[in-house]
């Protein structure tokens, strides 16, 4: 998910995807364990949105199957086709997030998986911090994304040339605290996508909570794999 001519490009590339994604990335128990611990915190029917929710599996398949509201948003119109058809207790909108208007404390929760790495770090951070706000107090975030000091820089994912930009996880840290969330823990992983033109690749989730007073973050750090970022990213 992108602005302008970054959106396009990102909805080239995974409008090109399509389900390939969703198999590549089936395995992911780092994801499915993130999902556990939204579902852990939700209570019934709760709103939830999803930021690049791509073929819709397995994050917002997983939310609505345990009865949540969710919007799912993405700027492809292949991914949104393909979500629409395999998830239909969900709804899927084919927008630039940066477009969607986020109304304050509008959300439970929100999900946002490997969406912001083709964003300027100035849109990430924007980002970030809209949708601290569409938290109610006391509302969840999930963040996922490859930690990396980049910028900007040429990689292959699964085939497909993009421009990525990151940030390494001490920094990505402080943005979200900067941004009114706390830090519950994070977890660090290395996943090789299930794609002939994948390598392994380093993952971190931050599972946050927005509080009306925040706290210093608390951090409960489990980490396997390095920093580095690889050929390809998730």
């Amino acid at each position: 998910m992108a602005g302008g001519d970054q959106g396009r490009r990102a909805a080239a590339v995974f409008d090109v995807l399509g389900p390939v994604y969703e198999k590549a990335f089936a395995h992911s128990e780092a994801h499915l364990a993130s999902l556990e611990w939204l579902l852990g915190r939700l209570a019934p029917g709760s709103r939830v949105l999803d930021v690049g929710s791509g073929t819709g599996r397995p994050t917002a398949s997983t939310l609505a199957a345990a009865g949540h509201e969710v919007l799912g948003i993405d700027v492809s119109p292949v991914m949104v086709e393909l979500a629409t058809r395999q998830v239909p207790d969900a709804t899927f909108r084919r927008a630039d997030i940066a477009e969607v208007p986020l109304g304050d404390g509008s959300f439970d929760a929100v999900c946002v998986y490997f969406s912001l790495l083709q964003m300027s770090r100035e849109q990430q951070s924007d980002l970030i911090r809209r949708l601290a706000r569409g938290l109610r107090p006391g509302g969840s975030l999930v963040l996922a994304t490859v930690p990396a000091d980049v910028e900007d820089v040429e990689v292959v994912f699964m085939g497909q040339p993009v421009r990525a930009t990151s940030f390494a996880t001490e920094d990505l840290v402080s943005l979200v605290n900067r941004a009114g969330l706390a830090v519950e823990s994070e977890h660090h992983t290395m996943f090789t996508p299930a794609h002939a033109d994948a390598v392994a690749e380093p993952h971190v989730f931050l599972y946050c909570m927005r509080e009306e007073t925040r706290p210093p973050a608390r951090r409960d750090r489990s980490r396997r794999g390095g920093q580095g970022l690889p050929g390809c990213v998730g």
